[in-house]
């Protein structure tokens, strides 16, 4: 039996998918994190090479979304200073 996903996040690199997933999982959402393998082997973040996502069931969608809105501006901070840190 397959189970519909939707995305509910994507991230340019690893660190803000991982803090979506922990605040999703802290609210009792099963989510995936799904990586391109190229990007995660060769260690890449640009041109989508480590585009990120954040996966839930679709009928947990509503809810993650609403969860995650909770915590943009964190969320946004996370992403800048990983961006910084590439620099």
């Amino acid at each position: 039996m397959s189970m519909d996903l939707c995305v509910v996040y994507e991230s340019q690199g690893p660190l803000g998918a991982e803090v979506a997933r922990s605040k999703l999982e802290s609210a009792g959402i099963q989510c995936i994190v799904r990586y391109e393998s190229v990007g995660r082997t060769l260690g890449l973040t640009v041109d989508g090479l480590g585009r990120v996502k954040v996966m839930v069931a679709c009928a947990d969608e509503t809810r993650a979304r609403e969860i995650l809105a909770e915590y943009d501006s964190d969320l946004d901070d996370v992403e800048e200073q990983y961006d910084q840190d590439l620099d």
